[in-house]
């Protein structure tokens, strides 16, 4: 299957920035409270369901990759910048990432007892969405759980030329309503069971959602 265009943007991208963006972005600690919580829980939904491992995707350097183990889920990241694989494998040697697209995993289906998708599906185009949680729901077992979490807006599309360091990225940045992305996962087959928007935080120019889902046993 021919990959989809904006994947090689977003990959050479982050390659670029990937010491810089490791540098800059907050590891678990460095989060608020509430989002923390959230982790928390989704941690100790997974443990107690004990369907299998979690699959960070979009993993970055592994930050959250390795709290989430710390907390005790048996978790591996993904990513599909090699160079950003590379940072997580040095950060975390004991934890197993690997190169990979959300578009198209090489992961079995129903393999997964948990998807973490944190801040790593708002580079896909909103009609692409559909592929993406439809890969989800395929790799994740009857039963499994899904976070997903984000910035939301009103179907914004911005096209940063610089970041992390002032380093040239030809991304794209799509904002949708937290709404439209509930309405996607149900329409892929996945139950949300939970949503939570935050607003602005201090300094801050976007509210966040965090959606809660899962694969249903049956069909």
């Amino acid at each position: 299957m021919p990959e989809h265009a904006y994947l090689a943007a977003v990959r050479e991208s982050y390659d670029t920035v990937a010491a810089d963006y490791a540098a800059q972005v907050s590891t678990p600690a460095g989060l608020d409270p509430l989002s923390r919580a959230m982790l928390a829980a989704f941690a100790e939904t997974v443990r107690t369901a004990g369907r299998g491992p979690l699959a960070d995707l979009g993993c970055g350097p592994g930050y959250v990759t390795a709290h989430l183990a710390g907390l005790g889920v048996p978790a591996y990241g993904v990513d599909l910048s090699p160079r950003m694989v590379e940072v997580a494998r040095r950060a975390h040697p004991h934890l197993r990432f690997t190169v990979g697209s959300m578009t198209a995993l090489d992961i079995g289906d129903g393999e997964l007892g948990a998807v973490l998708a944190y801040y790593s599906t708002h580079h896909t185009p909103p009609e692409l969405l559909p592929v993406v949680f439809a890969e989800f729901r395929r790799v994740l077992a009857p039963g499994g759980h899904l976070m997903l979490a984000g910035w939301v807006g009103e179907d914004e599309h911005l096209r940063p030329e610089r970041a992390y360091g002032g380093h040239p990225v030809s991304y794209g940045l799509h904002m949708l309503p937290a709404p439209r992305l509930a309405a996607l996962l149900e329409e892929a087959g996945l139950t949300v069971t939970a949503r939570l928007v935050q607003e602005p935080a201090a300094g801050a120019k976007r509210r966040v959602v965090t959606l809660l889902a899962e694969r249903p046993e049956r069909p």
